[in-house]
């Protein structure tokens, strides 16, 4: 009955920012997430040097996170029943817990 709270992590590309799926797996156990899909990743103009994921825009039935290490920045969209106060806070507790 446990894995009914668990969310899933779609893979869909074969390659991630360093670091983002570990975090990643740990939302999925978050209660409230369902589906976590990272998608386009890409090269930006200014440099993060530590791992930040940030909640974009609403999507229908979630959010569009960007998750942002050196240069390179990838979108993440979640499916969730969060809010975006709630879905920051899971994503802070999933970032500290590293």
């Amino acid at each position: 009955m446990g894995k009914a709270n668990c969310g899933r992590l779609v893979w869909n590309h074969s390659t991630h920012i360093p670091g983002l799926i570990p975090i990643l797996e740990r939302l999925t156990n978050c209660t409230g997430i369902q589906t976590v899909t990272p998608a386009v990743i890409g090269r930006a103009k200014s440099h993060k040097p530590h791992l930040q994921i940030k909640v974009s825009v609403p999507i229908r039935g979630g959010f569009k996170l960007i998750a942002r290490q050196g240069k390179t920045f990838q979108e993440v969209f979640i499916l969730t029943c969060l809010n975006k106060n709630e879905l920051e806070d899971a994503i802070a507790l999933a970032l500290k817990s590293k």
